[in-house]
């Protein structure tokens, strides 16, 4: 079982999954304990990894051990915490809050889906937090981890469905 190991450095975020380490985006609060939907936290923990999403008609093939599902045009994911989809895959349109999966900007590619509040989910506690592409410069994201598109493609190919993402300060 490999851990991915994410941590704060000086120089910024980093990600290792025994590749040695490479730079990363966390969320825009930095590494710490949710508390809630929205807070900007990327959550501290050990989390497993559901599965890889990834857009067929941009990344021709993943060499994976992971369960992959390629990504359609109607997926999306609720962020609404009323919902009773809360923190889960749903299929688009959907009425209540929700993050569109496939994606104009090329940061959902590839997404590494984390088993965070999923087991059982606790409404408000937080959402979709994923493992994706990374904007220009590292821009922080709302709480996931993003990683350039080759780190992304090595990670997935070099790891197990047994791996754990492990987040820490």
């Amino acid at each position: 079982m490999a851990t991915i190991r994410v941590r704060t450095a000086p120089s910024g975020p980093t990600i290792d999954w025994g590749a040695g380490a490479r730079r990363c985006a966390v969320g825009r609060s930095g590494i710490g304990l949710k508390q809630r939907e929205g807070d900007g936290f990327t959550p501290t923990g050990r989390w497993p990894i559901r599965n890889v999403l990834f857009r067929a008609d941009r990344i021709a093939r993943l060499n994976t051990a992971l369960a992959t599902r390629i990504t359609m045009m109607q997926d999306g994911w609720c962020d609404a915490p009323g919902d009773t989809n809360y923190n889960k895959p749903i299929a688009l349109p959907y009425d209540a809050s929700h993050e569109k999966l496939w994606r104009q900007d090329r940061f959902y590619d590839i997404v590494v889906v984390l088993g965070f509040n999923d087991a059982p989910v606790v409404a408000g506690k937080g959402s979709a937090i994923f493992l994706h592409v990374a904007r220009e410069g590292y821009a922080p994201t709302e709480g996931c981890v993003a990683l350039a598109l080759p780190d992304l493609i090595e990670l997935v190919e070099n790891v197990s469905p047994d791996s754990l993402v492990d987040i820490a300060l």
